[in-house]
């Protein structure tokens, strides 16, 4: 056990004051004077002892303002985390109950849920669960993994923990999210050499576009530009506006046409050939934002894909943000050992000493207002 605030105990001095009350106390006898008596001699009257006559009063008052003074010290059990063996399961595995005994069994999710739970759902940062609860297990706890064949949710680093895990494998594969995420918002600015160019970007939104989805925002490059959340597709000539480079410097993504100037301090990275393998379009970072080219003219003559079927596609998969993959066997992703061991969080003893305080306090209630007692200081 220890104290996180010790110097709560200097209200231990207080422990002096039922003391000094209980040996102040008076008695109820009064003295009365006979007449036959006032000739006699008086003696000296012997020296009285020191008496406490209600023990059991005194000591419950004692350890009620003791239990006060280490309730403020806020006592705590170090190392009292509980060291039963302790299996994880990601959900989509299969794990049979009675194959772990008297095993702790949670799901590998927020909150770590027991079994008894509902199966969850949705996506799941797998990789962060794991150093989580490997944080938060004692060291000496066992910790099992029970993992599908395919796992969706890991992270580009490899897991490295404190313990060495039994690793298992059931199952077919992390069920994923029912909801697919949103296609790309395009917004739309031209001028009037590049309409013929516009009607193929505006198809491939149409493509994606749901019922519930707005209109594709098209307009000249003299309007308004859009929240960054959108794609800005900039078909215009010439050098590109401070505006424009403005805005997908803070964070914008920006889709240019061939034919537009912008600046070239980083080199471009080819994301989309043609069968042939010649580039189509290079992005680079520009600042906070991105900045994708177009490297041909958008007519069918010069760039022939923009009849193809499957232009909605490309184009979609250019213009989203690369995500790092989430997805990767179980049997490839096994944790390794050597990761960093963390202290375990006390275990907080106020609540319990809180309720002795009650329970002692009523006593002493009971015993300072019963009927057969003497006057209480």
């Amino acid at each position: 056990m220890a104290l996180l605030f010790p110097a709560a105990l200097a209200a231990l001095a207080a422990l002096l004051v039922p003391l000094i009350l209980h040996i102040a106390r008076k008695s109820e006898q009064q003295p009365t004077d006979f007449a036959a008596l006032r000739w006699l001699r008086s003696r000296p009257k012997p020296r009285s002892r020191l008496r406490f006559d209600e023990w059991l009063l005194l000591a419950l008052r004692l350890m009620l303002l003791a239990l006060a003074a280490l309730w403020l010290a806020q006592p705590v059990l170090l190392d009292a985390g509980d060291d039963r063996p302790y299996v994880a399961i990601v959900p989509g595995a299969q794990v049979d109950r009675a194959a772990y005994g008297d095993a702790r069994l949670h799901w590998l999710a927020p909150g770590f849920p027991t079994i008894d739970q509902p199966h969850p759902t949705g996506p799941l940062p797998i990789a962060s669960l794991i150093r989580q609860i490997d944080a938060e297990l004692p060291p000496e706890t066992s910790l099992t993994i029970v993992a599908p064949a395919i796992i969706d949710g890991a992270d580009a680093d490899r897991l490295h923990l404190s313990r060495k895990v039994a690793w298992r494998i059931s199952g077919s594969a992390t069920p994923l999210s029912d909801k697919a995420p949103p296609p790309p918002v395009l917004s739309i600015r031209h001028d009037a050499d590049h309409s013929a160019a516009l009607r193929y970007i505006r198809a491939a939104a149409q493509a994606w576009r749901r019922k519930s989805d707005s209109e594709v925002d098209i307009s000249t490059t003299d309007a308004p530009l859009p929240d960054k959340r959108h794609v800005l597709v900039w078909l215009a000539g010439g050098t590109l506006p401070d505006r424009v480079a403005q805005w997908v410097g803070s964070g914008g993504t920006l889709l240019i046409a061939s034919d537009t100037l912008a600046p070239t301090k980083q080199s471009l990275v080819t994301l989309w050939h043609d069968r042939e393998g010649q580039p189509l379009a290079q992005a680079r970072p520009l600042e906070k934002g991105r900045l994708i080219r177009f490297t041909r003219p958008l007519v069918p003559a010069r760039m022939p894909v923009l009849l193809e079927p499957d232009f909605p596609d490309h184009l979609r998969a250019l213009i989203t943000t690369p995500v790092a993959p989430s997805r990767v066997a179980a049997a490839d992703y096994m944790p390794g050992t050597g990761g960093r061991a963390y202290d375990q969080p006390p275990r907080p003893l106020r609540p319990w000493i809180a309720i002795l305080i009650a329970l002692l306090l009523l006593a002493e209630r009971w015993l300072a207002t019963r009927r057969n007692r003497n006057i209480a200081p």
